[in-house]
């Protein structure tokens, strides 16, 4: 309620902002374009935003003229408007049927919800079109001739701006647009899946009159169901009270290894075998379950699955089954992996630099690579140890596999043994119903980039070192071992043996980790990388900012190479950064470096003069100064007071 409270607030800050202060600068972002156009094309329609009730409204011969002409939409579509308003029975929810014309012809919905929405004649009989009532689900989907949705404010008119509909054209066989289909109802319960819902209750309809003279009506709505579940990726099976199966998809029964077509009306235990008991136990025993894990046994084979397992109710609540979902671990992976990025993008052709001790550090990496040893890099902050990680993933036959990594600094203490283990169902107060998969189980076959792996608790160690040597894991609250695949690579910029000495390191963990140990070359070392690095993060950058033709002066190059970098590639990419963006024109002039690097390259150049003579140090003061360097900055520099600093002017 709260989330949706603050969407509505957000896109009612919106329309004000375009109506009462006919401000053109609309937020996109909450305003999609799809609805800002049909807000433009309403306003030039001159209709009234502030209108309370649908005016156009037809009655008597006119009215049953319109059913008439469209009964054939309106008997074809019944059918499938029930099936889905039995989905959403006592959600508040109203299912509407339309004419190409924006007319209402059918409406369904719960007695209440029907008798609430007469005032603002949301009747059979009323129009809805674009033209009469602005933008609404019904009326701007016909016009866009495509699904929409349409969230609270961003109705047109305000006695639709507490209403969320979804709506979708419908068309004949032969294309034509003949109607629209909307699902409506108060914003704050708006459905997830509603406009799906509504696209597919659309294609049933079209579906059907394509097939009508061949097909019952019945058989329609049945075959168009059977479809839909069986499309469905998952495995899905629904029960009744009595634990009969009602329905069951073919990913189900291939699960269970049945034969189709022999499995409803028998009990769910009866298509399960006596091994998969702890599976009939957790659907009978709980009244819902989100991703839990349970495995199935098949054929002496043992397949792990996320079991989701929700009641099914009527309209008044009552109870009527169970739906049960089964998906595929691996698959589950698979798609987490891809919403969330878990892949190396970085391969060793993608790193940048010509100096030998680089290239025999990517050399040495690339025979690592071929290996199923953990290996660890150690290196300076900001020498690119997550780099060349992810060059070595991509690199190994694991390359296929997720590559998940996490920062052992960055997680808190209490919170990193869930992270990388998971956790089940009820583990700890606040844990996620049905439990969570760890970054161990999410980076099974393939890597998983430990960083900063020398900030892991101690006492972590030893678990970390146990599930290494196992390659298997048991989440926190759980009582259960779970076989993994996974390579490590770890990396940390502490001297780990020198942690071992002080008792902050385990010494079996580290040679465990460091099978293979690869440095990184901090960026002193690499003096004639620095141009070629450089001019990538000029290019890189002014490229991303659309700053056209970006050079970087020959001074610059020289001074770069004459900084120690204490931080490396990664502050060599921000001192570019901010250059590119305080210049005033295309040319990366010295002026613009940080005075940091320029006080460091003169203090650097002048040290010999200034342990020789005070004419040396005059010559440098007076360098700094026509360079913009403040006073106080050339003092702490060269380590003197200001008033030596303006006494060595005065002589000067």
């Amino acid at each position: 309620m709260q989330r949706a409270d603050e969407k509505f607030d957000k896109i009612l800050g919106q329309w004000r902002r375009y109506f009462k202060k006919r401000s053109t600068s609309i937020d996109t972002t909450i305003i999609p374009s799809a609805i800002l156009d049909s807000w433009n094309r309403s306003k030039e329609k001159n209709i009234n935003p502030y209108i309370k009730k649908n005016s156009v409204l037809l009655e008597g011969r006119q009215l049953r003229e319109l059913l008439e002409v469209n009964s054939e939409l309106i008997n074809i579509s019944i059918p499938f408007m029930k099936n889905l308003h039995s989905c959403v029975a006592g959600s508040g929810y109203i299912l509407a049927l339309f004419d190409y014309q924006g007319y209402l012809l059918e409406l369904l919905g719960d007695e209440d919800i029907v008798n609430y929405v007469k005032p603002s004649n949301f009747v059979i009989g009323s129009c809805w079109s674009e033209d009469i009532m602005g933008t609404n689900g019904a009326g701007t989907a016909i016009v866009e001739v495509k699904p929409v949705q349409i969230f609270g404010p961003q109705h047109y008119c305000i006695c639709s701006r507490h209403w969320s509909g979804s709506g979708a054209p419908i068309h004949n066989p032969e294309g034509k647009l003949i109607g629209a289909i909307a699902l409506t109802g108060p914003y704050e319960v708006t459905h997830a899946h509603g406009l799906g819902m509504v696209a597919a209750v659309t294609y049933a309809i079209e579906n059907s009159m394509r097939v009508r003279k061949a097909l019952t009506e019945v058989n329609i709505a049945k075959s168009y169901q059977e479809t839909v579940i069986s499309s469905i990726p998952e495995a899905i099976v629904a029960i009744d009270n009595d634990a009969n199966v009602t329905l069951i998809n073919h990913h189900a029964t291939e699960i269970f290894g049945l034969p189709s077509g022999q499995v409803a009306g028998r009990q769910i235990s009866d298509i399960c075998n006596k091994d998969n008991q702890n599976f009939i136990s957790m659907i009978m025993e709980n009244e819902s379950l989100i991703d839990a894990e349970v495995t199935i046994l098949k054929n002496r084979n043992s397949y792990k699955y996320t079991l989701t397992c929700n009641s099914i109710t009527t309209s008044n609540q009552k109870t009527i089954g169970k739906i049960i979902i089964l998906n595929e671990i691996n698959r589950a992976k698979t798609l987490v992996n891809n919403m969330t990025g878990a892949k190396a993008k970085i391969k060793f052709d993608d790193l940048i630099g010509d100096e030998i001790k680089f290239l025999e550090t990517i050399e040495m990496a690339k025979l690592i690579s071929s290996s199923v040893s953990n290996v660890l890099l150690l290196g300076e902050s900001g020498t690119g140890k997550d780099v060349f990680a992810q060059a070595i993933h991509n690199e190994s036959n694991r390359s296929n596999g997720p590559y998940i990594a996490i920062n052992c600094a960055a997680i808190p203490r209490d919170l990193i043994s869930s992270e990388l283990f998971g956790y089940s169902d009820g583990a700890f107060t606040g844990s996620r119903k049905g439990g969570s998969q760890g970054k161990f189980e999410l980076a099974d076959g393939g890597t998983l980039f430990l960083d900063e792996i020398g900030e892991m608790p101690l006492e972590l160690q030893a678990i970390l070192l146990r599930v290494i040597e196992d390659k298997s894991i048991t989440k926190i609250g759980g009582d259960r071992t779970t076989s993994v695949n996974v390579r490590i690579i770890a990396a940390t910029n502490k001297d780990l043996k020198e942690e071992i000495r002080n008792k902050k390191f385990r010494e079996d963990l580290y040679y465990r980790f460091s099978v293979f140990t690869l440095k990184m070359i901090p960026l002193r070392e690499r003096k004639e990388d620095i141009p070629i690095l450089a001019q990538y993060f000029v290019q890189k950058i002014s490229n991303a900012i659309n700053k056209i033709n970006v050079k970087i002066n020959d001074d610059v190059l020289a001074g770069l190479k004459e900084y120690s970098w204490p931080g490396n590639i990664r502050e060599l990419q921000n001192v570019i950064e901010r250059m590119i963006y305080i210049a005033k024109d295309s040319t990366l002039t010295v002026d613009l470096m940080p005075q940091e690097i320029i006080i460091n390259n003169y203090v650097q150049k002048s040290n010999n003069e200034l342990s020789e003579s005070n004419n040396g140090t005059h010559k440098l003061i007076l360098s700094m100064m026509q360079s913009h360097i403040p006073k106080t900055k050339i003092a702490e520099k060269l380590c003197i007071s200001r008033s030596t600093l303006y006494r060595l002017l005065r002589e000067y």
